[in-house]
């Protein structure tokens, strides 16, 4: 069944020789009538960083990739139906993006408005991967949904874009039979540790600060090699941290493939993330993520999951 709906999909497909492979659409953003203030999440902040690098001359509308959305049958390689079907309920959607009043919202405009956005975040998320093999590296201007699970969304995260992007690439992609995650955003990623709980092919590294959000302990089990920071952690001892379990972690397992979930929530003075980390030091963590994983030769695909500041769209 799996494999006969990935086979089938429209998410994979080759790009022009000329293009970059970064992927973003304007169809990433998400407004909604103003109601998408009442969370502290950018919810146009993908926009932002299209238009900053456009504005420095480093893409332009050509160079970049614009995804598919992900269909139905793309997303229930991962969710089951009953997951999806209870997202045609709005108040299911506002407890997933914490937006109390989308609850009372016509399900047709919730799906369009909001839900439609971050399948075509996830049709980027997927494409990533494909791209990474292919060209060594990729970037989605988006994606990097942590929290969501096969049968549960939470945290502004309504579908696993990067189980999906993984079993798309161990179905898809000759050659690709292990995977490591690493999370560097200030949450837990308690999504994809769900998912991968058990699979001796996935490997997760996740650092992040241990008081907050979403403190799931079941799924700590997934985590190969785990750092919980104490709130308001400065860049040295954070990128000691980096360092050493990232490079640990390559030095244990060899992965075919590395998705890194590159959250900008631990910069400081995020009203959600509670780290002290410096600009500065997030483009460093940055750096030695990407020179560890190219020095091996090892294809790599960045998502750029959460970060709460408005202004600090030039850092990601």
């Amino acid at each position: 069944m799996t494999s006969s709906m990935i086979a089938s999909t429209k998410l994979y497909f080759d790009i022009s020789p000329s293009q970059l492979s970064i992927i973003y659409s304007p169809d990433y953003n998400i407004s909604f009538w103003g109601l998408q203030k009442l969370h502290p999440f950018d919810s146009s902040k993908w926009g932002n960083i299209f238009d900053l690098l456009k504005k420095a001359g480093l893409v332009s509308d050509e160079s970049v990739v614009r995804p598919i959305e992900a269909t139905n049958s793309d997303l229930l390689v991962v969710h089951s139906k009953n997951y999806l079907d209870r997202l045609k309920w709005s108040p299911v959607v506002a407890g997933i993006t914490e937006v109390a009043p989308v609850a009372l919202l016509p399900n047709c405009y919730v799906n369009k408005k909001i839900l439609k956005p971050l399948r075509c975040q996830t049709g980027g998320t997927i494409l990533a991967g494909k791209l990474a093999v292919e060209r060594g590296w990729a970037i989605n201007i988006g994606g990097g949904f942590h929290h969501c699970s096969a049968e549960r969304g939470g945290g502004f995260c309504a579908y696993a874009d990067i189980s999906l992007s993984i079993n798309f690439l161990f179905h898809k992609v000759d050659g690709i039979s292990k995977v490591m995650i690493v999370d560097l955003d200030a949450h837990q990623g308690n999504g994809h540790e769900r998912d991968f709980m058990g699979d001796s092919r996935v490997y997760i590294v996740d650092i992040y600060n241990r008081g907050i959000y979403p403190r799931d302990g079941f799924a700590k089990r997934s985590i190969k090699r785990k750092v919980e920071l104490a709130h308001f952690t400065e860049d040295k001892e954070y990128l000691h941290s980096v360092t050493v379990q990232v490079e640990g972690a390559l030095n244990e397992f060899d992965p075919d493939v590395l998705v890194y979930n590159a959250g900008t929530d631990v910069l400081a003075g995020d009203p959600l993330g509670n780290l002290s980390i410096s600009a500065q030091g997030v483009i460093e963590r940055d750096e030695i993520v990407f020179e560890k994983t190219r020095r091996r030769k090892i294809p790599i695909f960045m998502v750029t999951s959460g970060g709460y500041q408005r202004d600090r769209k030039s850092v990601v």
